[in-house]
Parts: structure tokens; sequence; C-alpha cells
């Protein structure tokens, strides 16, 4: 545990020490501040006009707000967490400093955990603002809106960034290339991003196979506010096969070296 947190605190110090780090969270608060108040405005027409036109019908404004708004949170994920895990095992092989990392006393485990936990706390740091935002809307519902649908969404959102993460961090592992990682980290997620509509053209039950692999069927579940036990195993499956990937990959990189 105390060399899983000495990686932890080298790892997250380092994000809050690089300048691309702070230019990567000052684009994502600024797409995701123009989103919210995009999403809360349409919204609120949305609700006007139906009051002008008189339909019956009631608008649940905080729960289509939070649907919408993390919706767009996992894609402009899709787009950042490549660039947060390139570096994670890349910039280790281009420093040289990869093959102290590999042959130390520490495990493969323990590295590949403490670099996640860092990263995937910087992510956290990064919506954490939000929150704030959030907060200040929910609290004008009438009738409170319920806190654990907030939750259970929120959850979904850093499942879902642990296991994009986790998957980037091995494909980081394979190359020095910073670039490359981030390209391969982008295609894999894409391609278990859209991979439920793959199965549904082939159908069947390896068609349903396939479709249970999508990242995005199972965080719009939780984003939806549905506590669904198949969801968190997927992603937290995602997220031990990272783990395992990096370790293996950095145990063939130590066997290359001896």
């Amino acid at each position: 545990m105390s060399n899983i947190l000495a990686i932890y605190r080298r790892e997250l110090q380092s994000y809050f020490a690089s300048p691309l780090a702070y230019v990567i969270a000052g684009v994502f608060w600024l797409l995701a501040g123009f989103f919210f108040v995009s999403i809360l405005g349409g919204i609120t027409q949305q609700v006007a006009y139906a009051d002008s036109a008189g339909y019956a019908s009631p608008i649940d404004v905080p729960y289509q707000f939070l649907q919408f708004f993390l919706s767009t949170l996992g894609s402009i994920a899709l787009f950042i967490l490549p660039i947060l895990s390139m570096g994670l095992y890349a910039e280790e092989r281009k420093r040289g400093t990869l093959e102290l990392l590999a042959t130390s006393p520490i495990t493969n485990w323990a590295v590949a955990l403490g670099k996640l936990l860092g990263v995937l706390t910087f992510f956290v740091t990064m919506v954490l603002p939000l929150l704030i935002y959030e907060a200040i809307v929910f609290s004008t519902t009438t009738p409170p809106f319920s806190f654990s649908i907030v939750l259970v969404a929120h959850l979904g959102l850093i499942l879902l960034a642990a296991a994009i993460l986790s998957l980037g961090m091995f494909i980081s592992s394979l190359t020095d290339s910073t670039i490359l990682a981030a390209i391969g980290t982008f295609g894999l997620v894409l391609f278990l991003w859209v991979v439920e509509i793959l199965g549904q053209k082939l159908g069947g039950p390896a068609g349903a196979a396939l479709g249970h692999l999508s990242l995005l069927k199972h965080y719009n579940n939780l984003t939806q506010g549905i506590l669904d036990s198949s969801s968190l195993v997927l992603f937290g499956s995602y997220i031990v096969l990272g783990l395992f990937l990096t370790a293996q990959s950095i145990d063939a990189f130590r066997f290359q070296r001896s």
C-alpha cells in the first residue's frame, strides 16, 4: 500500500505541475460550461413554450438536464481522457525511466494502480467545480430532486473515466510516442463507444454479446439513475483488464531488456 501511495503522489504531483494538464483542464471547463448553459437554457425554453402552448404533460427539468449534461460530459471525456492517459508510460519510455520502474522492487500492479489513481484523481478535480453549478440548479427545484440519482449518475462518469484511463494506460505502455498513445486510445474507446450499433446490425446472440461491451450503453444506464450490477461489472472489468494488460506489458519490456 505504501508503494501504491508513493506512485500515486508522484503521478498526481506531475499533473499539477504540468502546463499541458492545466490547458486540458481549461478546455474541459470551457466546453463543459458552454454546454451547461446551452442545455439548461434549451430545456428552460422548452418548458416556457410548453406552458405558453398549454401542454398538459409536465417536463422533468432537473432529470432531463442531468441526463443531457452528463451525456455531453461523457462525449467530451472521450476526447479529453486519451490525452490525460497518453503520457502515463510513454513519457517514462521517452525519458528512459521505465526500465527503472520495471526492475524496481515495486510490483508492476502497484505501479499501474498508483498511476491510474493519480490521473483519475486529477480528472475528478476537474469535475468538482461543475458540481457547484449543478448543486445551484438542483437546489431550486420543486419538489427537491433525488440526491441518489445525482450520485449514481456521477458515479457513472467516474467509472467511465477510470475504464478509459486504464485502457489508455495500457496503450501508453506500448509506445514511447504520446501522440500515438492518444490516437490509439481514442480509436479503442471510440470502438467500445459505438460497438452497440455494430451488435444491433449483427443480431443474434453474438450481436447481443457484442452490444453488451458498449461503454455508451452502460454509461447511459447510470446517467439515468439506474444502478445496474451489469454496468458496474462491465466498468470494473475494463479497469482490471487495463491494469492487467499494463502489468503484462511492463513484464514483457523487462524481459526484453534482460
